[in-house]
């Protein structure tokens, strides 16, 4: 439920369009929520979904939430044939990465740009981007994905998490994706400091 806070706050995300981004972690289904409270405060959704995350959840789930496209591929869709990953960061005023996995987030250190999503978050640069990182804690705690981490956000990425909890393997530790409440009113907090022409 939205506290006293997020309910003052809550026309501010009505001219607000949040570019969410999903990647390939089983969180991913976590998503669906998320984008499901950002289009009932107001924002227009987009989405980016890479193929790992289409596995796992299906962009039509996106689709009834947002009423707007899911874009998986470099290569266009039917519905929005004039759409590119420039198109879309132009767009964005808020870009959100839901969850972030250590694929992805290497993908944005490295400047690697191999599918619609990282092609995405190479080109947002000037926007306002929010990752809230999903993993199994050994891998969170791997040098390489720590490294990896400090160098998204020396770019300007914010993080917000990982939280503690149990885990996708059934273990404890470092790694769970924040909840969707909790990326909303991060999301909210930035759309605060945005102004719209």
């Amino acid at each position: 439920m939205i506290g006293g806070a997020m309910a003052r706050k809550r026309a501010n995300l009505n001219d607000i369009n949040i570019l969410l981004g999903v990647s390939g972690g089983i969180s991913a289904y976590k998503a669906v929520d998320l984008a499901g409270k950002l289009s009932g405060l107001g924002a227009k959704v987009k989405t980016v979904m890479t193929e790992s995350a289409c596995e796992l959840v299906g962009p039509k789930s996106f689709e009834a939430v947002t009423r707007s496209a899911v874009f998986t591929s470099l290569w266009g869709t039917a519905e929005e044939y004039n759409i590119s990953h420039i198109n879309l960061t132009d767009w964005a005023d808020i870009i959100v990465l839901a969850p972030a996995t250590a694929n992805i987030i290497g993908k944005i250190a490295n400047g690697i740009c191999d599918d619609m999503l990282s092609t995405v978050l190479c080109a947002c640069w000037g926007k306002r981007a929010l990752l809230a990182p999903a993993m199994n804690s050994n891998m969170w705690d791997n040098p390489a994905v720590q490294r990896n981490v400090k160098t998204v956000k020396g770019m300007g990425f914010e993080l917000l998490g990982p939280e503690e909890g149990r885990l996708a393997c059934g273990s404890e530790g470092v790694g769970r994706m924040s909840e969707p409440q909790d990326i909303l009113e991060a999301i909210v907090k930035i759309a605060s400091g945005i102004k719209k022409s």
